[in-house]
């Protein structure tokens, strides 16, 4: 009676141990779903846009120094006033008179030694670094996205598992129940399986908290809840050593590109510094209208001339201007050395990072086959009396630390080679070939680099793409 009252017990175990490894069915929600909706949703994509718009601008702000400059001025003055002089008899005498005048001015830049050229040209390599700057932020995104549905699906096996694990350990404790009733068993025994079952709802209740955090993070990544999570794609090593890995990194990765175009940007402004003693040669034009309203009296003239023009001193202002520029362009320059070796840090990281995972999930996968041996042959010997009810537990709680950890290190797997493909400058949009329309940072820039007036079609076809943005 007694080994048939375990056997019963022990395939009950047995069969919530095999469920609980049980493949997760896949369903309709990928992870590139996730991906996608990170990318459509996220608001510092949004920032990072409009930084980058904003810096589309500086050019065309620099443009329109090498372009004529035409400026109007209008004033009407009522004057009055009492005299009283050798002129006026020695009388007093009031006065009273209205003018009008109205002017145009205009200015073109001839020469300036290149400065307004050369800050053209910086203002541009700065549109490139920006763009670089959000295809990082891109990346930062996606890679966020990707961990939030990883911790959701681990989060989540993690909970089908401690819920089956419950609903064991109570079978177990009601058989233990059942047993010490007629004498087959102790108080000990029935503790044993009660003390099991509090720690399992304990744990329970963990992984409940850490699925409802997990959650939290897929909807600010996503911008909605997750529903039923299929499992990732396999990907494969995008590269076949550290070093080639490292070495695509240097040619590809946005920090490495984008402290590039900063030295450049520098170097510009640095050369434009240094023809700060040079002159600047403009072309002026004037005209003007002045009427008197109190009669028909009028003039009206203007002038055509070239104006040189250029800094004698300045108390020391152009120098120091030069050695801060010198100064900056040091610092880009130490900048990018960093980036370097920061760029090359993470990748060698994230390649070791995969492979410890690799390593883990290959040592999970044959801890799980070894704990379920074992638990296997300590379920028979109890069902013939070699081994007790603690021994029975104690083997299925190591079946079931396996399991658990084999949905952490897989997950962890996954993450990491997204993590590689970041270092590397390759999750983006593009890279992972989303099914999603892509922001085109050059789209705005060519609006906007030939400075186009309001009134402009070009400028007409800005507003409305500026009050989309701005609805958006």
């Amino acid at each position: 009676m007694a080994f048939m009252t375990v056997r019963r017990v022990m395939r009950g175990v047995a069969f919530g141990v095999m469920m609980a490894a049980a493949p997760v069915v896949a369903t309709a929600e990928t992870l590139a779903d996730a991906l996608t909706d990170a990318y459509l949703h996220s608001g510092l994509l949004e920032q990072n846009r409009a930084l980058l718009r904003a810096a589309d601008e500086d050019v065309a702000q620099s443009m329109s120094a090498l372009r004529p400059i035409v400026n109007w001025a209008a004033d009407a003055t009522h004057t009055f006033g009492t005299a009283r002089s050798a002129t006026t008899g020695n009388v007093a005498r009031g006065s009273v008179t209205n003018d009008m005048t109205v002017g145009l001015s205009m200015e073109l830049l001839l020469w300036d030694a290149g400065r307004a050229a050369m800050s053209v040209e910086a203002a541009k390599e700065v549109v490139l670094a920006t763009r670089e700057a959000l295809r990082a932020v891109e990346q930062g995104v996606l890679l966020g996205a990707a961990q939030a549905y990883m911790n959701v699906r681990a989060n989540s096996e993690t909970v089908a598992l401690r819920e089956n694990n419950v609903r064991v350990i109570t079978q177990e404790l009601r058989a233990a129940n059942d047993r010490f009733e007629v004498g087959e068993v102790t108080r000990t025994d029935v503790a044993l399986a009660e003390a099991r079952l509090s720690g399992a709802r304990a744990a329970l209740a963990q992984a409940q908290g850490d699925l409802a955090i997990a959650i939290e993070d897929f909807r600010f990544s996503t911008g909605r809840k997750p529903g039923r999570l299929a499992p990732p794609p396999a990907i494969p090593m995008p590269a076949k050593s550290p070093d080639a890995a490292k070495a695509v990194a240097m040619a590809h990765h946005p920090d490495m590109i984008r402290a590039g175009h900063e030295i450049s940007a520098s170097e510009l402004r640095l050369r434009s510094a240094k023809t700060a003693t040079m002159p600047t040669v403009k072309l002026t034009g004037r005209y003007g209208l002045t009427e008197d309203l109190d009669d028909s009296d009028f003039s009206r003239g203007g002038s055509i001339g070239i104006e040189a023009s250029g800094p004698i001193y300045q108390g020391g202002r152009i120098s120091s201007l030069e050695r801060q520029a010198q100064a900056r362009v040091d610092a880009a320059r130490g900048s990018l050395h960093n980036v370097r070796h920061s760029v090359a840090q993470n990748v060698g990281t994230a390649w070791a990072r995969v492979e410890v995972a690799r390593a883990a999930r290959a040592a999970s996968d044959e801890q799980i086959r070894a704990a379920r041996v074992a638990f296997r042959g300590v379920r028979e010997e109890a069902t013939l009396g070699a081994r007790t009810t603690l021994d029975v537990l104690n083997a299925e709680q190591e079946l079931l630390d396996a399991q658990a950890s084999q949905i952490s290190v897989s997950a962890n797997e996954v993450v990491a080679r997204y993590a590689l493909l970041a270092a590397m400058g390759q999750l983006t949009v593009g890279d992972l070939r989303l099914n999603v329309q892509q922001y085109d940072p050059a789209a705005y820039y060519n609006m906007v680099k030939s400075a186009p007036t309001k009134r402009s079609k070009q400028g007409q076809q800005l507003d409305k793409v500026l009050k989309s943005l701005s609805k958006e």
